[in-house]
């Protein structure tokens, strides 16, 4: 049985990117050329619909390209060992981490900033006054930032 050949538009509809991302995609070597047909029209099959959706959803998870280069490496190698995977998943999971403690941060500021109470005018905005002057942060990073 022959696989199907799908064009661009129809395989980006089936698993819901865009086909400015599949051509990115195959430009850096993520997804393998797509066959050509006589008028030089792309044409992709299940292969390339299964690592399209591998993509997408690491992308979902935040997996940044290089790690979900090195995934699709491992994906290929059947017996190799899962604890390398592991170990890209647990180094994506700090980085998740990370990033939940900056916008927990900067909760606490925006929070911090709109308690203060708004001035009638904005010479006594406090969000004004605070954005201008990182020594009003509570937050130590934001302090830092300003002594740099």
């Amino acid at each position: 049985m022959r696989e199907p050949s799908l064009p661009i538009g129809a395989l980006a509809r089936s698993v819901g990117c865009k086909v400015q991302t599949i051509r990115y995609y195959e430009q850096v070597g993520l997804l393998p050329p797509a066959a050509r047909t006589p008028g030089a029209q792309r044409r992709y099959g299940e292969l390339h619909r299964q690592k399209l959706s591998f993509i997408r959803h690491a992308r979902e998870l935040g997996f940044p390209l290089p790690a979900i280069r090195e995934l699709l490496a491992l994906a290929n190698e059947r017996d190799s060992a899962c604890s390398r995977a592991d170990r890209i998943a647990r180094r994506q999971l700090e980085a998740v981490r990370r990033r939940i403690a900056m916008l927990e941060s900067l909760r606490v500021e925006l929070e911090r900033m709109l308690e203060h109470g708004q001035g009638r005018h904005v010479r006594d905005c406090r969000v004004i006054a605070t954005l201008a002057d990182h020594g009003l942060c509570a937050e130590a990073h934001h302090k830092a930032d300003a002594e740099h």
